[in-house]
């Protein structure tokens, strides 16, 4: 009764139609159950390593080695821009439901200006992890709180680049 209260509300006030269930909005997936709803970008992630031809690759644990620190490399082989821009900006809208690739793509972001193999090698390992993890997404589980909880562990200007405090933020993740 209330939902349909809204809807005329809604319709008076906006051109607008219902249809349904959300189950897609902007390229993310929304699966909307009883226990919550899950939010996540599987055909987005496909879709993805498809493009960038990394279909056939082997699945890997982690978005970025633990000790691998990425700097200039201003010997190192010229790639693409474009290409890179191209990989880098779809990597970040994935991490609207895949938050633990934010902080290696973020520092594979760095080197969007003159990218080099190194950098490249470093988001091709990025999209090797999501090849295992396609299937993830973020779970708001229903009737807990609304507040928003977060764990940070920060490395104290470990960042041998610019010398700034890394933070990384967890975030639970569910399968789609």
């Amino acid at each position: 009764m209330l939902c349909k209260q809204f809807e005329d509300l809604m319709k008076s006030e906006f051109e607008m139609s219902m249809m349904g269930e959300l189950r897609f909005f902007l390229g993310l997936q929304i699966k909307q159950q009883k226990e919550g709803i899950l939010i996540h970008q599987t055909k987005y992630c496909k879709e993805l390593i498809k493009k960038f031809g990394m279909s056939e690759a082997k699945s890997i644990s982690t978005p970025m080695h633990p000790m691998q620190t990425l700097d200039a490399d201003l010997e190192g082989e010229k790639v693409s821009e474009t290409t890179y821009r191209g990989m880098i900006g779809s990597l970040l809208y994935l991490t609207a439901s895949i938050p633990d690739i934010k902080i290696s793509v973020g520092i594979c972001a760095r080197f969007q200006s003159n990218p080099k193999l190194s950098h490249m090698t470093a988001v091709k390992r990025i999209l090797r992890y999501l090849i295992g993890t396609t299937n993830l997404g973020l779970w708001y589980e229903k009737g807990i709180s609304k507040s928003i909880v977060g764990y940070i562990d920060a490395d104290y200007a470990g960042d041998r680049l610019e010398r700034k405090r890394r933070v990384d933020i967890v975030a639970s993740l569910a399968k789609a």
